[in-house]
């Protein structure tokens, strides 16, 4: 099945603060390269939307799968659609706190 991703406006923040951050210390050509590789993990959930790690909780279905062992990706799947709850770096606590009011 194929699955629409759509990233929410708090994820698509959390990307730009990112690579901005990035690029502050490393370079845009590195930040870039960064931002990007997250950019191509996110897109992968639309043919392989049932990966990560379920958190059972408040938000059904909630997923989280990792990239470089320094980013954690908040995402639920719904019906066609993977809906891209946030994008959190240096293993800061996900909570249902933090993503209930992006669903």
């Amino acid at each position: 099945m194929e699955y629409v991703v759509r990233l929410h406006e708090r994820a698509e923040a959390e990307l730009d603060q990112m690579y901005d951050d990035i690029a502050l210390v490393a370079g845009p050509e590195i930040a870039g390269k960064y931002v990007g590789g997250l950019y191509e993990l996110i897109g992968g959930p639309a043919t392989f939307a049932e990966r990560g790690t379920v958190r059972e909780g408040r938000i059904p279905g909630l997923r989280v799968i990792g990239y470089r062992h320094s980013v954690s990706i908040a995402f639920v799947v719904e019906k066609d659609q993977v809906t891209i709850l946030g994008v959190f770096r240096r293993g800061k606590n996900i909570t249902s706190e933090i993503l209930e009011d992006r669903i």
